[in-house]
This record gives C-alpha cells, sequence and structure tokens, in this order.
C-alpha cells in the first residue's frame, strides 16, 4: 500500500465517521424524530417556544390575557423549578 492510498483511506473512514456523526446528531436513522426535532431540541427549548408562541398570540389578539397570564406563569415556575433542581444537584 503506498502513502497516497493510506491517506486516501484515511480520509474516507474520516468522512465516514463525521457521517455517522450527523446522522446520530440529526436522528436521520431514528423513525420516531426527524431533523427538526434535534435543531428545535439544540437552539430553544418547548417551554420557551410555547411562551413565545402565546406572547405572539396575545400580541395579535387571537389569545385572551388570563390565558396568557396562566401560561406565563406555568413557564416561569416550570423554569424556576428546573433552575432550582440543578442547582441543587449539582452544588
Amino acid at each position: 500500500m503506498t502513502r497516497e492510498e493510506f491517506l486516501e483511506l484515511g480520509e474516507k473512514m474520516e468522512q465516514k465517521s463525521k457521517e455517522a456523526e450527523l446522522k446520530d446528531k440529526f436522528y436521520l436513522d431514528n423513525k420516531q424524530k426527524g431533523i427538526l426535532d434535534s435543531l428545535q431540541e439544540k437552539m430553544i427549548s418547548r417551554k420557551l417556544l410555547v411562551f413565545v408562541c402565546a406572547t405572539a398570540l396575545l400580541w395579535n389578539t387571537q389569545l385572551d390575557p388570563e390565558t396568557w397570564g396562566m401560561i406565563s406563569m406555568m413557564y416561569i415556575g416550570g423554569q424556576t423549578a428546573v433552575d432550582f433542581a440543578k442547582m441543587w444537584r449539582h452544588g
């Protein structure tokens, strides 16, 4: 095996490794999740997404203020509980 063939083989193995990493990262082999799910998990929490949607609906007057208040209290309370649990567990 020549040096060039060895380097070419190494590059092919590295490319396959990167492809496998992308498949794992974006759930390409998983039929339950898709690319959009993986992007949403990485970028934004679901609770924040619900809060932003509720605020947009309130601004667009398709959601009454009482419902928006309930959603915002659930978001703030839920996020506070998560932050407290992280702080308590990890010091």
